[in-house]
């Protein structure tokens, strides 16, 4: 029997026992036996080649019946894996809690109240939030109620077939090392039959606006120049939430920040798993912005922010010198930020000498030039913004976080969220453009002054997907590939310094090793060339996909350069992915 027909048989013994138990309700057996008798295996292998786990983002994965899909029993077992371990881990506690949040996702409510039942029903309190929440006020209601732990039911800018499953630790972060691996462990000794569906009432709080009001009222701290919102109150603000959470608190936000002039597009203000104005509900993708782009143009406005489903990620758009709107990426989005914070906090005196920022190893490295420029320490971190917080974490009461982000459009100002936040950064963003306009500049100038004074980096993401048990076995040789086969150059720069951060080293062109400091390995590799190119390379740990990122060096010598010297770099990030064969 080939491996083929073996992965068949191993599915098929696997939906059988979905079939046959009565532990499974009979939409799910249905659905179940209509795979089994399809002669084309391929759902049925997608759906149970594999039982779903804690990646770098949690539980993720497209909704339906089997092991390997989002359903209230995947669900389940989390869930009840995660209360064996928090009833083993806080024992001497007189009573655990948890706070479970959700976005608008399909289901994501079902899977919430069936989440805080399983927690119920193991003795835990938990904290229920009445309706969809962004995810980084789930991560400030842990802290803020002293919880031990907290989940949210969101797939964040996936499409609309996902859904997924975050896991918080009582700092407010994600899971880590070691409780992560201790929660799959005990995940994975959960059968269906362990799973106690049935709630207790009297364990389950309902919170809602008195957790918002505390989170808002912390956010609105974090303005650092109140004055010049008060003289351009007026600037025109555009914010589309996307169909999710958004809609709930960065209006409100924005107002409390003392904006009067905003609009948000009112097809997209309407909550909808189904994202229907979009492709996609995901701020990185131009598209997405498309509605809330057209809007802006009909009032003139000055800036146009997005956030995703959860409203961890916020999307930008400005108008450029001659008028026309551009999209603003996430290296960009997050070195403008890091700027501003340290610029302005050094202009009102706010600066004590003990500051520190965070970015993640992907993302620009202009952030590195700004910080050391200006004697700011900074720490490079692993892709996912657990590994932020934990830097926060192991600085915490020794030097104060004022600033972190990575690439893919997520970023955080403060410390008493530990998870990226599209709330804090949209009013924040507000404020930069206010300060911007104060100075009879947009946001675009501020852009081409960073890349005048510290030099210009174009980076570009390329995205490689491969879907399914096929892709996720390709995947694994290219990167086996990569790793005996170092590039010795891209696009004609011989590459001076590779990072495999699998094995924790570092290789000069000669081979000479070196270890890389850091907390555990990762499946990421590096290149750096003589000419200051850099590329990554890592497996996605949300998404079928292989994910190369691509920074070069270019040259401008005033802003109307810009343009040119971008498309000059692109061409040359063209070249790289021709040497690596994507």
């Amino acid at each position: 029997m080939d491996n083929n027909q073996n992965l068949i048989a191993q599915c098929e013994q696997v939906a059988k026992q979905w079939m046959t138990s009565s532990c499974y309700d009979a939409e799910t057996q249905q659905a179940v036996k209509a795979m089994v008798e399809n002669p084309d295996k391929t759902e049925l292998i997608d759906s149970f080649y594999r039982t779903l786990e804690f990646g770098t983002g949690g539980l993720r994965g497209i909704m339906g019946a089997g092991t390997n899909r989002m359903n209230i029993y995947t669900v389940g077992a989390a869930t009840q894996g995660l209360s064996n371990y928090l009833n083993k881990n806080f024992k001497d506690l007189e009573q655990i809690s948890v706070v479970v949040g959700h976005d608008s996702r399909n289901n994501s409510r079902l899977f919430a109240e069936s989440a805080a039942n399983i927690f119920s029903a193991n003795g835990i309190k938990v904290y229920l939030f009445d309706d969809m929440r962004p995810t980084p006020e789930m991560s400030f209601a842990i802290r803020h109620l002293g919880c031990q732990s907290g989940i949210i039911l969101t797939a964040s800018h996936n499409p609309k077939e996902y859904n997924g499953y975050k896991a918080y630790w009582d700092d407010g972060a994600q899971v880590l090392a070691p409780h992560d691996k201790g929660i799959i462990d005990e995940v994975n000794k959960v059968s269906v039959e362990d799973i106690r569906f049935e709630g207790n009432p009297a364990l389950i709080e309902i919170i809602g606006k008195e957790v918002d009001d505390v989170y808002l009222q912390k956010v609105h701290q974090l303005s650092i120049d109140p004055a010049c919102i008060e003289r351009q109150k007026d600037l025109k603000i555009v914010y589309t939430p996307l169909h999710g959470t958004g809609m709930m608190l960065i209006p409100q936000s924005l107002k409390l920040w003392g904006f009067e002039n905003v609009h948000t597009v009112p097809e997209q203000m309407i909550k909808d798993g189904n994202f229907p104005t979009v492709k996609s509900p995901n701020p990185e993708n131009g598209e997405a912005l498309s509605m809330a782009l057209d809007l802006a143009k009909q009032i003139d406005a000055d800036i146009v922010m997005a956030s995703d489903p959860d409203a961890d990620r916020v999307g930008m758009a400005c108008k450029n010198d001659k008028g026309e709107w551009i999209l603003v990426d996430g290296n960009q989005t997050c070195m403008i930020f890091l700027y501003y914070i340290i610029m302005n906090r050094q202009a009102q005196g706010k600066m004590q000498g003990n500051e520190f920022i965070v970015k993640t190893i992907v993302t620009t490295e202009l952030i590195k030039s700004i910080a050391d420029k200006n004697h700011i320490k900074m720490y490079d971190c692993y892709t996912g913004f657990k590994w932020i917080a934990r830097q926060i974490r192991l600085d915490e009461g020794k030097l104060q976080y004022i600033g972190g982000g990575e690439e893919s459009y997520g970023f955080l100002a403060e410390d008493f969220v530990r998870d990226k936040d599209a709330v804090s950064a949209c009013s924040l963003l507000a404020e930069i453009c206010a300060w911007a306009k104060d100075q009879g500049k947009t946001l675009y100038d501020v852009l081409m002054e960073i890349y005048l004074e510290y030099g210009l980096a174009v980076n570009k993401t390329i995205n490689v997907v491969k879907p399914g048990k096929s892709g996720a076995d390709e995947i694994k040789a290219m990167m086996e590939n990569f790793r005996l086969h170092r590039p010795t150059e891209l696009a004609g720069s011989p590459v001076v310094c590779t990072k495999d951060y699998g094995v924790l080293k570092a290789y000069d062109a000669q081979g000479a090793e070196q270890p890389l400091d850091f907390p555990e390995a990762s499946n990421v590799l590096q290149w750096y060339t003589a000419d200051g190119t850099k590329v990554s390379v890592r497996p996605s740990g949300t998404e079928p996909k292989i994910k190369f990122y691509v920074e070069v060096k270019s040259h401008m010598a005033q802003a109307a350069d810009y343009p040119a010297a971008q498309a000059e770099a692109l061409i040359k990030i063209e070249a790289v992915a021709k040497s690596l064969g994507i």
